[in-house]
């Protein structure tokens, strides 16, 4: 077996292999001709083995690479490809708003699936996304890996900024062994929100270590009023935690300004990846192997 790096997973790419036994790691080479088009190729023999390749999909740049080095592992004669997604980009265009859209998260999720035996993400957006795949797909959690993470830090209060956070600070609450609550939001634009407390409170804010669990932070508008919010409450200390950090434009400042940590894990590259996803991806190949019937 052999764990292959797209240029936007490189690091998580690394750690998986050493949660799959230190299996060989590889970078492929990449370059980009002088008209634009971008070039790989993989190094080294792979006729015969298993092949876990590792690309978040954040832009279409990372998204073309993913293709085409489904296609190099292929032609390089791979028994198995196991494409490991940690960042599924295009996850919230899920499904048809106006007439002539395309349900762009079904149509990718079948463009990585035509070369890959399966396909492994972490947090998409929906369910449905999952289903789109036309190979066998799993979705880790990165709840666990937060949850690895906040042990090893005072926690009083789980929070989710809104009610469809409820079963991720569910869980979090119950792997940490802490009260949860979900926060009422009414949202202005792509930007703003409107929050506040539930009517019943599990505990008392004042003093209390609160962490805001949310799937993605993007803009940064959803944390940054929960922050608001909870300050109110005299809290003792807030933390930000996520799964998926894009942290677009000034996001990560504006967060950090009303925050006293921000932690994520690392299906992307950013300042506040301090969790890692890769026992749980490694977890789910390796069952996904085991269950593959005897050659």
């Amino acid at each position: 077996m052999q764990v292959i790096a797209g240029t936007a997973s490189t690091a998580l790419a690394e750690r998986i292999s050493r949660e799959l036994g230190n299996i060989p790691f590889g970078m492929p080479f990449t370059k980009r001709f002088p008209d634009g088009e971008l070039y790989v190729r993989i190094g080294g023999q792979l006729q015969g083995d298993d092949v876990v390749l590792v690309q978040s999909t954040r832009n279409d740049q990372d998204i073309l690479e993913l293709l085409m080095l489904e296609d190099a592992v292929r032609q390089s004669g791979a028994r198995r490809l196991i494409v490991v997604v940690p960042y599924f980009g295009y996850a919230r265009q899920d499904r048809v708003f106006f007439p002539g859209e395309p349900v762009t998260a079904k149509a990718l999720a079948q463009h990585i699936a035509l070369q890959a035996d399966a396909v492994v993400s972490v947090d998409l957006h929906s369910v449905e996304t999952l289903h789109a795949f036309t190979k066998p797909a799993y979705e880790a959690s990165g709840i666990p890996a937060l949850a690895r993470l906040l042990r090893q830090r005072p926690v009083d209060l789980l929070v989710s900024p809104d009610k469809g956070g409820t079963d991720r600070a569910r869980r979090m609450g119950q792997l940490l062994d802490r009260p949860w609550m979900a926060l009422e939001k009414r949202r202005i634009d792509s930007e703003h929100v409107e929050l506040e407390l539930p009517s019943s409170v599990p505990v008392g804010l004042e003093d209390k270590h609160v962490v805001i669990v949310d799937d993605v932070i993007s803009t940064g508008g959803t944390i940054v009023g929960a922050a608001r919010l909870l300050a109110k409450g005299r809290v003792g200390a807030i933390t930000a935690a996520c799964t998926h950090g894009l942290f677009l434009r000034d996001a990560f400042e504006r967060i950090k300004a009303v925050t006293d940590e921000i932690y994520s894990t690392d299906t992307l590259s950013n300042p506040a990846e301090k969790a890692s996803v890769a026992p749980d991806i490694a977890q789910i190949v390796k069952r996904y192997l085991a269950e593959l019937p005897a050659a």
